[in-house]
């Protein structure tokens, strides 16, 4: 069973990127599953920092093929911009290396100008979202409207979809008193797009399935988090896709049988980026501690946005919840750097909403937002753990916090990073 399915524990910016191109080390093909260039996995390799939105975080190991799968929505584009920094940097970004599905679906300019609209139309209401057009591009697939990767390989085809899908789009903008879109101005740059990418262009359900079955190594990259999931996520404030386990199945298009490992990505507090509920946040000096100072990549700003994260402590009732949902084997606790110098850690281990304790997530937004947090303190650790390399060398109060998340998330905590470096990831 060589599948291992790694998916966002939290609100997504766990570090999902980081575990993906460790676990890429032993892997044929790492494939993302969802999403499009509203991702950001950041990946740090001695002096150099590689941030990606669209391409799998596998890109990086030489010996990796990666997959663009159908469930993604992508934004030529982008993609383009991404895989030009890419071949500037030394990396392989030949077609015979990159699969995009040709059931894949296209972000278009109206897509775009869709998203700020309806963002500024609900005001104090708004989800917070990228603006990246992920929302209207997956409102199109389900309205079965949408113009699929597949549809590139025919110029004339492609472009007469992409001017009558700004056309119509207009007619909106307009309503909105907002400037309209040229339509053949913006669909020419998506067909000189289309002639750069359509080699990167198959079958890739089949060729998954393909490799699968003859025993490639297979890790699956989510985007954002299972706490963003658009049915088991803090709805509306959610993203339009699956970010769990069943999104992968669907993304990429394979069975269960061929998995092995689904294993959560968490960081060792929380954070959020954009409107909903937290229920652990904080304010003030703590949050900020927590937060860093944006002058270092690993502190709490958005690699796609730049927006400041939302922080608190650990909300193991979400992370229980989202264990439940998505069936981890292994749990990735991520940032346990952070939390060194501090005298006491808290880890919410259940909510009060209206007098009544609740040990899962409560099944409304708006219980969700009456919930207060019940704390368990645990010691803290002075010591500085990044140059830590092994299990038994942390302090024994971090082996508590650990220990302790496994037991609350009914998951184990097999590994933990002490720092952004491959290197600072340590099994336990």
């Amino acid at each position: 069973m060589p599948a291992t399915i790694v998916i966002g524990a939290q609100w997504g910016d766990e570090g999902k990127g980081s575990t993906v191109d460790r676990l890429a080390a032993t892997a044929d093909i790492v494939a993302r599953f969802g999403g499009g260039d509203n991702a950001g996995h950041t990946i740090n390799i001695g002096q150099d920092v590689f941030k990606l939105h669209l391409v799998p975080s596998g890109i990086l190991r030489e010996q990796v093929k990666c997959i663009l799968g159908n469930g993604m929505v992508v934004n030529p584009l982008k993609l383009l911009e991404e895989l030009d920094m890419l071949a500037k940097l030394g990396v392989d970004i030949s077609p015979e290396r990159i699969f995009i599905s040709t059931r894949a679906h296209i972000i278009t300019p109206a897509h775009r100008a869709l998203d700020a609209a309806r963002e500024q139309s609900l005001g104090d209401r708004a989800i917070g979202t990228t603006l990246r057009g992920i929302g209207p591009a997956y409102n199109d697939k389900t309205a079965r409207r949408g113009i699929r990767a597949g549809q590139m390989s025919d110029v004339e085809s492609f472009a007469e979809a992409l001017a009558h899908a700004i056309t119509e789009a207009n007619h909106t903008l307009i309503r909105h008193q907002i400037t309209p879109l040229d339509p053949e101005k913006d669909a020419q740059a998506y067909v000189d797009a289309a002639e750069r990418l359509r080699p990167y262009l198959r079958d890739t359900t089949l060729y998954i399935n393909e490799q699968l079955k003859a025993g490639a190594q297979v890790v699956c990259e989510g985007a954002q988090g299972a706490l963003l999931d658009v049915d088991h996520g803090s709805y509306p404030y959610v993203t339009s896709s699956s970010t769990t386990t069943g999104g992968a199945l669907s993304g990429l298009g394979f069975g269960p049988k061929y998995v092995a490992h689904v294993v959560g990505v968490a960081k060792c507090f929380s954070t959020r980026v954009g409107g909903g509920p937290m229920p652990t946040e904080l304010d003030g000096v703590l949050a900020d501690r927590l937060r860093g100072t944006g002058e270092n990549f690993w502190d709490e700003f958005g690699t796609t946005t730049g927006r400041t994260r939302r922080c608190g402590w650990l909300d193991a009732v979400m992370l229980r919840y989202s264990s439940q949902i998505n069936g981890f084997t292994d749990v990735v606790l991520t940032k346990m750097d952070i939390l060194s110098g501090l005298d006491e850690v808290k880890i919410a281990v259940a909510y009060e909403v209206d007098g009544e304790r609740y040990e899962f997530p409560p099944a409304t937004i708006e219980q969700v937002e009456r919930a207060v947090p019940i704390y368990e303190t645990l010691p803290g650790w002075q010591d500085d753990i990044s140059k830590v390399r092994r299990a038994e060398d942390l302090p024994a109060a971090a082996r508590a916090y650990i220990q302790r998340v496994t037991d609350l998330c009914d998951a184990p905590v097999n590994r933990i990073s002490v720092g952004p470096e491959r290197d600072q990831l340590i099994h336990l």
